[in-house]
């Protein structure tokens, strides 16, 4: 894909900064700038299947060393860089685990980057150590051949917690992937689709459901830092508008952020009207959310149809359904009792509402089973099997993992719903299954509750069950996290209303609310919260809030990443003596 985009001139990436200056690549300086990092990996002596970690923020050398190294015919590795330096310890012994899951003999970063990651270089020994580009040698070494059964890129599932578990994609799966992809975007009339991501690189959506449909098709795309979304969201807005783009998708949260973080005067000027596709998808979608953000923003040439509720996974590449692009996104009410106590759905005037995600991509076929892998009514709820010719090959050198979900080219998603009218309706994820008084729950639906309530932070909830000394069953614990600008006076009331909001919007008993300062809820790498890790964390007495970044902590930060290094050189020095 990389040779054919090069070769058509026009478009490729651009690169706003924090401060939204522009670098412009077009997709044969793209091409240029990768044989060269190829040429440096092979005379390092990378072989083409091995896997080379990239920790890089969103900029040109992210695509530097990822086309590089697919050019070299080996496996990049794209992980998060350590943007939570309060949070650093769990960062390198995560970070660390995922390098040797994987056996990296290569990490590439930045220099900046690099200085944060010894303790996790330390810790995970990379043959190759870590390096950034400039450290490498040039070299006339061209590309090597490779074959579509090959590996092509290994992410981690968002799912990862403890034990990561590396999805291995072939060049087969990330094609078919992105061919289906670019099959479904609506023509325009000039036929030229642009795009605008502030998705993380590392992250699916980002990385294959953005960049490389815009290097197929070939096509223009605009990528934003995401801590600059997270800090200023009307950017996302604002560039769509000024670059007239067509396509652009992002998590449920993103959107319940601009509704309530976008000022009238940040909109100035802006109009949203090229925006053809707003695909939603990554974390259940809410209902009010949608609607909110079409109040929102439907004055400013935002249209109904644009947003599209999706699904799909690591696993499968990314997307496994969407929703119609041609119409408004569906939801239809379901009797909560039936759902509860033996997982039927049945349509009701004045049941729990969910989002439909739509029909399988072609190509793609959905199944609804029961525990015992056997298959059910559409109509129940049920584990999501689906098939189809982007799945991955399995986890990465975990061939008992690989087994458990997948099976006769079935995939055991881990995630609950059933279809109805032929549209698929998600429940949650079974391992996240709220079980309260011998009925299911799923966990989105009280912490979609508590997102109305004042002083709670958008998409900042947690809700889990577990058995509590006294009771006669699994109790319902919520966690929030409050606005930052609420004082702690106020935590008490906040938990009032929250219980109050369950009850009236489940008919649920939350046991206890637990209002929680900003930033203290733990997450994925690629945003998603942690359920099971926040209830072990509180049990622990550990759950608490990422420690301020200071200048001091930085530079701390940097010192211990030194001593790390500097007693790894030292090591292996006596190694080899």
């Amino acid at each position: 894909m990389l040779d054919r985009a090069a070769e058509i001139p026009g478009h490729g990436l651009r690169l706003l900064d924090r401060s939204e200056r522009e670098t412009w690549l077009s997709w044969s300086d793209v091409r240029l700038r990768a044989g060269r990092v190829c040429g440096s990996l092979r005379r390092l002596g990378i072989k083409p299947g091995e896997r080379v970690a990239l920790i890089y923020p969103t900029g040109p050398e992210f695509f530097d060393a990822f086309f590089g190294i697919l050019l070299a015919g080996a496996v990049p590795v794209p992980l998060y860089p350590p943007v939570r330096l309060g949070r650093l310890t769990e960062y390198h012994e995560r970070t660390a685990r995922m390098l040797q899951a994987v056996d990296a003999r290569l990490v590439l970063s930045d220099r900046w980057v690099g200085r944060i990651l010894g303790r996790t270089i330390a810790l995970a020994r990379p043959a190759l150590g870590c390096r950034n580009l400039d450290e490498l040698e040039d070299s006339t070494l061209g590309p090597v051949d490779i074959t579509t059964d090959d590996l092509a890129l290994v992410q981690f599932s968002s799912g990862t917690t403890v034990d990561p578990k590396p999805v291995a994609l072939s060049h087969r799966a990330l094609l078919a992937q992105t061919l289906t992809l670019n099959s479904f975007w609506p023509e325009t009339e000039t036929q030229n689709h642009t795009g605008v991501s502030w998705l993380p690189l590392y992250h699916d959506m980002g990385l294959i459901g953005c960049v490389l449909p815009a290097l197929e098709r070939p096509a223009t795309l605009t990528l934003i830092p995401p801590e600059v979304f997270v800090a200023r969201p009307a950017v996302w807005l604002q560039t769509i508008s000024r670059y007239r783009a067509t396509i652009s998708p992002a998590p449920n949260f993103a959107y319940g952020l601009c509704v309530d973080k976008i000022s009238d005067e940040d909109l100035e000027g802006v109009d949203l009207g090229s925006w053809r596709v707003a695909l939603n998808g990554a974390e259940p979608v809410a209902p009010r959310v949608l609607r909110a953000f079409l109040k929102r923003f439907g004055t400013y040439g935002f249209a109904a149809e644009a947003l599209t509720p999706v699904y799909g996974l690591s696993e499968a590449a990314l997307a496994v359904t969407f929703s119609d692009l041609d119409r408004v996104f569906t939801t239809t009410r379901f009797d909560r009792h039936d759902l509860a106590a033996d997982g039927t759905a049945k349509e009701t005037p004045d049941g729990i509402e969910l989002v439909s995600v739509g029909r399988p991509l072609p190509g793609f076929d959905i199944r609804i089973v029961d525990d015992n892998r056997k298959e059910i009514s559409s109509s129940r709820v049920g584990r999501i099997h689906v098939r189809g010719p982007s799945l991955m090959e399995g986890y990465l050198g975990c061939p008992k993992a690989t087994f458990q979900v997948l099976r006769d080219d079935w995939l055991d998603t881990g995630d609950l719903g059933f279809q109805y009218e032929n549209e698929l309706y998600l429940t949650g994820r079974a391992k996240d299954l709220l079980i309260l008084r011998g009925r299911n729950h799923a966990p989105s639906e009280v912490e979609q509750a508590v997102d109305t309530v004042e002083g709670v932070r958008t998409g900042c909830a947690v809700a889990v069950s577990h058995l509590e000394e006294g009771t006669d069953g699994e109790v319902l614990l919520v966690f929030v996290e409050a606005r930052g600008n609420t004082s702690g006076d106020s935590y008490h009331s906040i938990g009032i209303s929250c219980s109050q909001a369950i009850l009236a919007a489940t008919g649920l008993y939350a046991e206890r609310v637990v209002v929680l300062e900003p930033g203290t809820l733990p997450r994925t790498s690629s945003g998603k919260l942690r359920r099971q890790e926040t209830l072990r964390l509180h049990q622990c007495g550990e759950l608490e809030p990422s420690k301020p970044v200071t200048p001091l902590r930085v530079a701390g930060a940097m010192a211990q990443s030194a001593v790390a290094y500097a007693q790894l050189n030292w090591n292996n020095r006596g190694r080899k003596s």
